[in-house]
């Protein structure tokens, strides 16, 4: 059997230490997560990174750098490759309908995040924040 990750991306969007987050239905459950989603045929990375947080939040972003990739494997099986990328927010699109299961969007400080961790969709939303914080950004010249 052949094995097929599925490929996806979120964006860590920061603005005066507050994330924007997204509250959303998973598996019958309230969750929160970054805006997320999956690749879609004909764009890239980034293009899909922009697209999601729009969809699911309302906001446009300039991606900015990338700052991490990682392998999750979820609850039901599935593995995911996520690229994730840090983003500087630009401007609310309010008229922008929001993606069906999406509760509304958040700005969240750290320590609101920490103290939904029971609620967040999967430990990679924590980790990318981390990440975000500790460790370099990389460019986006290193995706071709």
């Amino acid at each position: 059997m052949r094995f097929i990750p599925h490929v996806t991306v979120a964006t860590i969007v920061e603005d005066q230490g507050r994330y924007l987050m997204v509250e959303e239905v998973s598996s019958d459950c309230v969750v929160f997560n970054q805006p997320a989603g999956h690749l879609e045929a004909d764009e890239s990375l980034i293009e899909a990174a922009e697209r999601e947080t729009l969809e699911e939040t309302a906001w446009t972003v300039e991606v900015t750098g990338v700052t991490g990739m990682y392998l999750f494997q979820g609850g039901n099986g599935v593995t995911y490759q996520r690229t994730c990328f840090a983003a500087s927010p630009l401007a609310f699109q309010p008229e922008q309908a929001l993606d069906e299961g999406i509760i509304a969007a958040h700005w969240l400080t750290l320590d609101e995040i920490r103290a939904r961790q029971s609620q967040l969709r999967n430990p990679m939303v924590l980790q990318c924040i981390l990440d975000y914080l500790n460790k370099p950004r990389y460019p986006l010249d290193l995706i071709r």
